[in-house]
């Protein structure tokens, strides 16, 4: 494997982290910028909107510029970003300072999965897309409690000082071994948005949406399930954070290797189910004795870890297979259609604790992959052969 792909993927796990990692931090910021849990929550909503619609439009106004060149900035300008969060002195700034980043990280986003096609051999171009892809799952992972602890440490305004330093790291490791002559093609907006005709790419993409929405309603409102529901202490959310993190790596894997071994139709559709069960089991869980009730919380953050995230890399050979030699544009948008998947989760969990309680997150949330599900299956559509060239 070309080295070259860690560093991007590392560049993508810098960037992604920040998307997740928030939902650690939304008490404390709740608490420091004078607004309730619900709308803290929509920092979530605004980063994911922004980051759905800049990626394809920032990386059209960038598609001839030399590809180490735009990730550079993106890495860079989101690492300020990351530092204006870090100082933000009021809700407003602070979504602002997301915003920017959210624009960044589309648009680092698309450039690197282009950039990874156009280094690697047409043989190895789909593996290249999936170890870049792994990047931002395991930033899903890994991120959120990682900076749970960071902020437990030195409080959340840390965790962004630490964010901007990935950044910055990606961003000079990038400089360093990336060539300087790889440009991208011209492409208008419109064009990218054409792959929207091909065959079966539509309701994939809606799969990712319905999918993302449920596990993420929950997951974004962790800290008062496990506090207000649970009964833990907030010093417990790490620890419940990191065992989610641990199984959705281990899930990361599975899925790249389900996916090979039993399809990548199956794999999704296995996740689907089992990531409905275990939401719906996080509204049971909170009414059962104390005895039993907090164990079996801790004990479900693993195994849901690993069913939640068996989809991400499955959907990406399903993509990937759909959309033969535009495999890059469709992967483009399947990021943005994560990222709207998670605005609706967040806006979901918003509703669902400002009209119910958190015992309600999760049979809430647990429709949503069922909807992605019912996608899945009634969809029927020929896979593309894949084309000599990507990207």
């Amino acid at each position: 494997m070309d080295l070259r792909l860690v560093w991007l993927a590392l560049g993508a796990f810098a960037i992604g982290a920040e998307g997740f990692v928030i939902s650690t931090l939304l008490p404390a910021i709740s608490a420091d910028t004078g607004v309730t849990l619900p709308q803290a929550g929509y920092l979530v909503l605004a980063y994911a909107v922004a980051y759905a619609i800049s990626a394809p439009v920032l990386a059209t106004l960038t598609g001839t510029a030399a590809r180490r060149n735009v990730l550079v900035t993106a890495a860079l300008v989101f690492a300020v970003g990351a530092v204006g969060a870090s100082f933000a002195n009021g809700y407003w700034p602070l979504l602002a300072s997301r915003v920017l980043m959210a624009a960044m990280a589309g648009l680092y986003a698309a450039t690197a999965q282009a950039t990874a096609v156009t280094m690697s051999e047409p043989a190895h171009r789909a593996r290249a897309i999936a170890v870049v892809v792994g990047g931002t799952s395991l930033s899903v992972a890994l991120g959120a409690p990682i900076g749970g602890l960071i902020a437990g440490l030195v409080g959340w305004r840390g965790t962004y000082l630490f964010i901007a330093a990935l950044g910055i790291v990606a961003a000079i490791a990038i400089y360093a071994l990336l060539p300087s002559h790889l440009r991208g093609e011209r492409r208008t907006l419109r064009e990218r948005l054409s792959v929207l005709s091909l065959p079966g790419v539509v309701p994939a993409l809606l799969t990712t949406f319905f999918y993302m929405v449920g596990p993420f309603a929950t997951f974004i409102y962790l800290s008062p399930l496990t506090t207000s529901g649970i009964g833990l202490d907030k010093a417990w959310l790490p620890a419940v954070m990191l065992a989610f993190g641990v199984g959705a790596a281990i899930g990361n894997t599975l899925g790249g290797q389900l996916a090979d071994r039993v399809g990548a139709d199956r794999t999704v559709v296995f996740s689907a189910i089992f990531n409905a069960v275990f939401l719906g089991f996080l509204s049971v869980v909170p009414h059962l004795d104390a005895g039993l009730r907090v164990p079996l919380y801790i004990g479900l953050m693993v195994p849901w870890g690993i069913v939640a995230w068996t989809f991400l890399p499955a959907q990406v050979s399903r993509l990937v297979s759909l959309a033969g030699g535009a495999a890059p544009l469709v992967l483009s948008l399947n990021g943005s259609a994560l990222y709207l998947g998670t605005a609706g989760g967040a806006l979901l969990g918003g509703q669902t604790l400002t009209h119910g309680t958190v015992y309600d997150l999760g049979w809430v949330s647990a429709v949503s992959p069922l909807i992605a599900l019912a996608i899945l299956v009634f969809q029927r559509t020929p896979r593309l052969a894949p084309m000599p060239r990507l990207g």
